[in-house]
């Protein structure tokens, strides 16, 4: 399996899909009305047992055991994604003998080292059509560097205060769908990342992931406004008909409990099947309530880090071609 070892994968197999969602999903999983049995508050008809570990999502006839099912089977992981996300949040050895059954406690939430330098980090998002001045603003702002490790890029969320609550993680190595994605174990999505504006502001945007909340801003140059990450979204497979309540974004609605003056929501989803329709249901919950923008990309399929990557790799062929005139 290119980029995993058969021990890595083996590793991996080990670790059961109850101690990965009680230690790393703690927000989302719930005891269900079965004695011993948990569901997932994301998927009412997603099962588990606390004893064994057997899962069952209902709604989709599939089940497991491991955590690598889940991760690949539930959240959407690619296989080799799933196995280095599961390698690096347990960093312990992993023993061949049963998981103890009594419950893990949460692990207590703790910021990656930094690494040096931000060289990684910077090389990557300048790739990715980020603006030079905007990874600056965001790296002496403390909300975004370079982990020692793995040389991950690292999105911070923070408190009122100013204390990180919430860390996502995003591989610098590859630019492919396969680079590495994560939130740090026990992140709090109350504090998701959040670009503060210039001054005064009544409008909050929202985007699916931190690095769209970056390829927006340097598309618009403008700090008018929050630019808040969502953290990820839910929605079911296209042409998959649901009659499961949603649960409201916990990003935003906290967002909106500590910002009472914000009065506009403009939403800024990847224009995708997922992307409208959590769009559509953002806007249903909070209509009537603040004013809504809809602003998804204008291209079908994409989202806004396509747009910034475009309009880069544009302006490099441009300031080549005057060059050699």
């Amino acid at each position: 399996m290119p980029g995993v070892t058969q021990e890595q994968i083996s590793a991996a197999k080990r670790i059961r899909a109850i101690d990965f969602l009680l230690q790393y999903r703690p927000d989302d999983i719930v005891p269900s009305q079965c004695r011993g049995e948990f569901q997932l508050k994301s998927h009412d008809s997603f099962k588990i047992s606390g004893e064994t570990s057997l899962w069952h999502w209902k709604s989709r006839d599939i089940g497991g055991k491991s955590a690598l099912d889940y991760l690949i089977h539930v959240e959407g992981m690619r296989f080799t994604e799933a196995v280095l996300l599961l390698l690096e949040q347990t960093p312990t050895e992993v023993r061949s003998a049963p998981a103890p059954r009594q419950m893990p406690k949460p692990k207590v939430f703790a910021l990656p080292e930094a690494a040096a330098d931000n060289r990684r980090v910077f090389a990557y998002l300048l790739q990715r059509g980020i603006d030079r001045k905007v990874i600056s603003d965001c790296i002496r702002a403390g909300i975004l560097y370079e982990s020692a490790r793995f040389h991950n890029a690292v999105f911070v969320g923070r408190d009122e205060s100013g204390v990180p609550k919430y860390a996502f993680l995003r591989g610098t190595l590859t630019n492919t769908a396969e680079s590495f994605r994560a939130e740090v174990a026990g992140s709090d999505k109350r504090y998701s990342f959040c670009l503060q504006p210039e001054g005064e502001s009544r409008r909050v945007a929202v985007y699916e992931a931190a690095i769209e909340v970056l390829a927006h801003l340097s598309l618009e140059q403008t700090r008018d406004k929050y630019r808040l990450s969502l953290a990820g979204i839910y929605a079911p497979k296209e042409g998959v008909e649901t009659d499961t309540a949603r649960e409201k974004s916990v990003a935003l609605t906290a967002f909106l409990e500590r910002h009472s003056n914000v009065c506009e929501i403009e939403i800024c989803t990847n224009n995708d099947h997922a992307g409208r329709w959590a769009a559509e249901h953002i806007r249903k919950e909070y209509e009537g309530k603040y004013r809504i923008i809809m602003n998804l990309p204008d291209r079908e399929g994409a989202d806004y880090g396509d747009l910034a990557q475009e309009k880069s790799k544009e302006r490099a062929v441009r300031q080549r071609a005057a060059l050699s005139r």
